[in-house]
Order: C-alpha cells, then sequence, then structure tokens
C-alpha cells in the first residue's frame, strides 16, 4: 500500500486525493473538532448523501469517497469491490490524516468496513457510530428485507406509487449498468424512509440526485458478512442508532450488535428509516455526539 505522504494540510476544508496501490481515493473534509471518518453504505453510492451538517458542528468530518464511485478511482478488477478493499482503502485514509485515532462512522454498508476496521487496527479507534446497520448479513437478512419491501404498500394504502415499489426493488436488483441501476434506485427510494410522502418535498432534491454505480454496486463477497462472535472484541465507546422503519438494517439488527458490543448504546429513533440523518437530524447528530461524553 502506499499514499502521499501526511502533511498539516491533509485535513483542510474541500476534496483531497490520495493514492492508494496505484488507485486515486478521494475524501472530503468539513467542520471542526475531533476527527470522525465517515463510509457511506450501498456499496457504489455516491458520499455525498451521508453529508451530516450537524456532525460538522462537533466533528471534523472526513466523508469518504469509496473507490468505484465519483472521482475516486476505479479497480481493474470488478470483482475486487469487496470487504477488504474497502477496509484497506479507508485505512490508507487514516493513515494520512496522521491522528492517532479517529471516531468512525459508518452507514449501512459503511457499517460492515467500520466494523471490519475496528477489529483490524483497533488502536486507531476512539469510537463507533454504528447506523443503520447490521453484524450479519446472508439468507435471514434479505429475507427479511425483501419482506420488509413486501409490506410497503399495505403501510400506504392511500398512496398508488407504494404499489409500485416492491416491482421496483426487483428491478434494482436485477439491473447491470449505472443508468438502469440509478433510475431503480431513485423510484425504491422512498421505501427507505419512515413517512417519504409526508415529507415528499423535502426528500425529493436527495432523491432525484442520488447517483450509483453498477461495478462496486453487483460486486460481492465470497461469503455473507458475519462478525457476531467476534464483536466482543471491539472495546472503544460505540453508539448504535437505527430508524425505527428501517426495512433493511431494522432494529432486530441493531439490537444483535449492541448486545454483542463491549461498551454500546443503543438510540432507536421512532420517526426515522434509512436515513435518520435527513429525516431526524438533530436526534442523530445528539446521538453521535454523545461518544465525545464518554
Amino acid at each position: 500500500m502506499s499514499s502521499t505522504s501526511h502533511d498539516a494540510s491533509a485535513l483542510a476544508p474541500g476534496a483531497h486525493t490520495i493514492t492508494v496501490d496505484g488507485v486515486s481515493q478521494v475524501y472530503h473534509v468539513a467542520g471542526t473538532g475531533p476527527v470522525c471518518v465517515a463510509h457511506s453504505g450501498g456499496p457504489g453510492i455516491e458520499w455525498s448523501y451521508l453529508r451530516a451538517p450537524g456532525l460538522e458542528e462537533h466533528f471534523t468530518m472526513v466523508y469518504v469517497e469509496p473507490v468505484g464511485t465519483g472521482a475516486s478511482g476505479r479497480l481493474d478488477n470488478p470483482t475486487d469491490y469487496r470487504l477488504d478493499a474497502y477496509v484497506r482503502f479507508l485505512h490508507a485514509i487514516v493513515a494520512h490524516l496522521g491522528e492517532p485515532r479517529v471516531y468512525l462512522l459508518g452507514h449501512s454498508y459503511g457499517g460492515f468496513v467500520i466494523q471490519r476496521y475496528a477489529l483490524d487496527h483497533p488502536d486507531r479507534v476512539a469510537g463507533l457510530a454504528l447506523y443503520d446497520t447490521s453484524p450479519v448479513t446472508g439468507a435471514e437478512f434479505w429475507a427479511e428485507a425483501v419482506a420488509g419491501v413486501a409490506a410497503y404498500p399495505q403501510r400506504h394504502p392511500d398512496r398508488p406509487e407504494a404499489a409500485a415499489i416492491p416491482a421496483f426493488f426487483e428491478q434494482l436488483h436485477a439491473a447491470t449498468d449505472d443508468e438502469s441501476l440509478g433510475a431503480a434506485l431513485r423510484a425504491v427510494l422512498p421505501v427507505y424512509f419512515a413517512d417519504f410522502w409526508g415529507r415528499q418535498h423535502e426528500f425529493a432534491p436527495l432523491q432525484a440526485g442520488v447517483r450509483i454505480w453498477a461495478e462496486p454496486a453487483t460486486a460481492q463477497d465470497p461469503a455473507p458478512f458475519d462478525i457476531r462472535d467476534r464483536l466482543g472484541e471491539i472495546t472503544v465507546p460505540a453508539v448504535v442508532i437505527v430508524g425505527a422503519y428501517d426495512f433493511i438494517c431494522g432494529p432486530r439488527w441493531a439490537a444483535q450488535l449492541h448486545a454483542g458490543l463491549a461498551d454500546s448504546r443503543l438510540v432507536t429513533l421512532e420517526r426515522s428509516g434509512h436515513f435518520a440523518h435527513i429525516e431526524q437530524p438533530a436526534e442523530f447528530t445528539d446521538a453521535v455526539v454523545e461518544l465525545l461524553k464518554r
């Protein structure tokens, strides 16, 4: 692994690029305070949806622009977009920043990345914000997510658009190119919110602007993610944040995370789905900032 040498400008506001194994890795800095490195979900989704202005008032936020997306570089072999690659690129950023320890925020798949990072590099982690994520995937995890999508139209019987969501979800998982994948993601996005239709004017810009790249999005790890038997090795302070209406990384999985971690606080946000930083930004910010008091 190689990266550009660290200097004081590594945490200057704005976009930065380092090189990891010959591949460009972009990250974005905003805010002031202790350093918190944020890894977005997907994989394959543009980083900017995770921008959290509330956190930038308390932390120097470092947002990873994951390899294979946006301005970051592309891997030569599309099958190499795997968890170990994201952990390796994350470690290059942390090393480049030059901070002895950093806080880590991981959303959804990004939560898998930071869990694995905390196991591999415990000496570099000050605390974890595990946000709408899980310690395990696999058949049971995905069956519950599919059931949540199937039940969605019944939650909104007065919205004809809701009836189409299950079919859009099938299209999302069948798409193989950037354009069709992006269109399917935008169409299915309402299911990720607790009340998309009631607050559509707020969420429409995110829906219209979200981008996704097919190669990282469709790559598969060789085995389902499962670190349940190792959670106790993670001893830094952690907060587990979950939206009560999150269909894909919901309260069941958050409870497993919380139960397995050595020093965890569980925060359930009752008016959120998968995007609490947008749905309940003040409560989300408070939940993460509490880490600084521990």
